[in-house]
C-alpha cells in the first residue's frame, strides 16, 4: 500500500486530491492550517478510509512545524511514496509600485520557501529507499508573466526552475520530479487573491467554463500511475476557452 502526503489539503486542489487518493485506497497524509476542515473531511470517510488517513495542522512556512509533523507520523505513514507540494496562494493583484509588502512576503514564504522546507524534510527518506515521486503545483503564471502579477509570477517562475533543479538532483536516486501548471481553475484562489471580495473573484470566471479542482486531482492521479520508467515531467493544463495567461474566450 502506498502513501501520499498533500500540503494545502483543506481546499481546492489539495482537498480534491486527498479525496481521490482516499477513494483509491491509499494511505493519505493531509496537511493544512485549517484543521477544522480536515477533521470534517476525515469524519465523512468510511471507517476503513479513516484508518488510512492521517491529518495534521501544519503551516509549511514554519520549518520547525514541518520537521515536527514528519517526526510525529506513525510508523505506517512514515514512508511517503508521493509528495504533492500543493500549498500556495496568490495575494493581491496590484502594480509593483503599489503592491502590499505583506502580500509579497506571504506568497514567497508559502509558494517557494514552504515547498523547499517540505521537500527538504521528505526527500532524504525517498533517497534512502531509492524510490519516490514529487509533484509540484506550479501555474501558468510560472510560464508567462502578466500585468500586476509581479511577486506571484516570480514565485511560480521559481517553482518552475526549482522543479527542474530538483529533477537533476534526484534523478540518480530513482525519484521522479514533476510539475503541474494549471490555468484558470475555479477554487478559492481568486477569493483569497482579492482578500475575500467574492464579487471580484466571481468576475474572473464569468462567461467561461474554468477547470475544477477535480480536474487537477485527476491529472495528479494519471501522472502518479504512469509506469515506473515514465516521468510526466511538466504539464500545462488549461480550460478549453483559455489560450494564454491573458487570452480567454468569454461568451457574452
Amino acid at each position: 500500500m502506498k502513501t501520499i502526503l498533500v500540503t494545502g489539503a483543506s481546499s481546492g486542489f489539495g482537498a480534491a486530491t486527498v479525496q481521490r487518493y482516499a477513494s483509491e485506497g491509499w494511505r493519505v497524509i493531509a496537511w493544512a492550517r485549517r484543521m477544522d476542515r480536515l477533521t470534517d473531511w476525515k469524519s465523512s470517510l468510511s471507517t476503513t478510509q479513516q484508518a488510512l488517513t492521517w491529518i495534521q495542522e501544519v503551516d509549511v512556512r514554519d520549518p520547525k512545524a514541518v520537521t515536527s509533523a514528519i517526526a510525529s507520523l506513525p510508523a505506517e505513514f512514515s514512508d511517503v511514496d508521493l509528495l504533492i507540494n500543493n500549498a500556495g496562494l496568490a495575494a493581491g493583484k496590484d502594480p509593483v509600485h503599489t503592491a502590499n509588502l505583506d502580500d509579497w512576503e506571504r506568497m514567497i514564504d508559502t509558494n517557494l520557501k514552504g515547498l523547499l522546507y517540505v521537500t527538504r524534510a521528505i526527500s532524504p527518506k525517498m533517497v534512502a529507499r531509492k524510490t519516490g515521486h514529487i509533484i509540484n503545483i506550479g501555474s501558468i503564471a510560472g510560464k508567462e508573466s502578466y500585468p500586476e502579477g509581479n511577486a506571484y509570477n516570480a514565485t511560480k517562475y521559481a517553482v518552475d526552475g526549482l522543479t527542474r533543479s530538483m529533477r537533476m538532483d534526484l534523478v540518480h536516486h530513482n525519484i521522479r520530479v514533476s510539475q503541474i501548471c494549471p490555468g484558470m481553475v475555479e477554487t478559492e484562489f481568486s477569493e483569497v487573491r482579492f482578500h475575500g471580495d467574492q464579487q471580484k473573484a466571481a468576475s474572473v470566471y464569468a462567461h467561461m467554463e474554468p477547470l475544477q479542482a477535480e480536474d487537477i486531482a485527476d491529472l495528479i492521479w494519471y501522472m502518479s500511475q504512469a509506469p515506473a520508467h515514465v516521468n510526466i515531467a511538466d504539464v500545462l493544463i488549461l480550460p478549453t476557452s483559455q489560450a494564454s495567461a491573458t487570452i480567454v474566450a468569454r461568451q457574452s
